[in-house]
């Protein structure tokens, strides 16, 4: 791409229905922020009441008359994703985009979802999976009545090249580090995204799975583990420093955003920023894959352990 592109570049999205987890703070809020101004109908998928209806507060402020709600979603938990999902079936609306943001970096410890999964992967990764399950029959019915392809957008993170996938203890309860069950995390998100895209085109289904990354932002992400005080202060300075020589939150938003809504985006693409290491810039463009995200051999067998682990099946 010739030239950065913006906020300002995003199409009309007006009629659309799009549904951002995570979208109380960070990357899903600017994500939800800019879609509505474009008009569409944005539901903030949350897992906290509270934070979600300031972030609701919060937009409607910046950026009033737009078309927003609110709606309870804990990705930790099974049950709630199936509540949800019921929920949004119910109503007969069309789902034009699905943007899968919500997730955890890092906690210290290893914790555990709802279901004994452990935190990261079964947040970032099986909640997310369930979700886009239940909710695919929305998105076809879209593809049905729309002339536009629905768009299902997993946000990944470049913390996938470091990434290994440990078919035998996806769980880490041999052994646990929090980057490496984060960084599993991730690359499980990417190759899934890939793998959904092939078994959308063999279906012949008319949905697009398109993944992105942030670069490196300041994010929430940076502060919600259970830290002690002297981590808690290294961690606040870290995402100063983010914010002031790399990305803010709304910068990051952007390769989102582009995924989610430009029309160059392609089927099965991932997009990042273009700057120093793809950890910053206003450029948008592909962003570079490790070898192990694409292994089709071991997409598929992730497959089936997500529809196992989650009691869900998926195309």
């Amino acid at each position: 791409m010739t030239n950065p592109w913006t906020v300002a570049d995003i199409p009309d999205q007006t009629g659309k229905r799009i549904i951002i987890t995570g979208a109380n703070s960070g990357i899903g809020y600017h994500a939800a922020l800019n879609l509505a101004r474009k008009g569409a109908h944005v539901i903030l998928a949350c897992r906290d009441r509270r934070k979600g209806h300031a972030a609701l507060t919060r937009l409607n402020a910046e950026t009033p008359n737009t078309h927003t709600e609110l709606a309870i979603l804990d990705l930790a938990s099974l049950a709630s994703v199936r509540d949800f999902a019921a929920a949004e079936l119910a109503k007969r609306r069309p789902l034009h985009i699905l943007i899968n943001n919500a997730g955890v970096m890092a906690p210290p410890k290893r914790l555990e979802t709802a279901d004994g999964f452990e935190l990261q992967f079964g947040t970032n990764v099986l909640g997310h999976f369930a979700l886009t399950a239940l909710l695919l029959p929305a998105l076809q019915q879209t593809a049905a009545e729309s002339a536009d392809r629905p768009r299902i957008v997993t946000i990944a993170s470049i913390a996938h090249k470091r990434g290994q996938l440990n078919l035998n203890d996806l769980q880490s309860t041999k052994h646990y580090s929090p980057m490496g069950a984060y960084q599993q995390s991730k690359l499980a998100d990417l190759m899934l995204a890939f793998e959904l895209e092939r078994r959308l085109h063999a279906h012949s289904i008319p949905i697009m799975s398109i993944a992105a990354h942030p670069g490196v932002a300041h994010t929430a992400l940076f502060n919600k583990a259970d830290y002690n005080p002297i981590e808690k202060a290294a961690r606040t300075a870290l995402g100063y420093a983010i914010r002031l020589f790399l990305n803010s939150d709304a910068e990051g938003a952007l390769p989102t955003l582009y995924a989610a809504t430009s029309p160059e985006a392609q089927n099965g693409g991932y997009y990042g920023p273009q700057g120093f290491q793809e950890m910053r810039g206003e450029r948008v463009g592909e962003a570079n894959v490790a070898p192990q995200a694409r292994d089709t051999s071991a997409a598929a067998q992730l497959w089936a352990r997500c529809e196992e682990l989650t009691g869900i099946n998926l195309l």
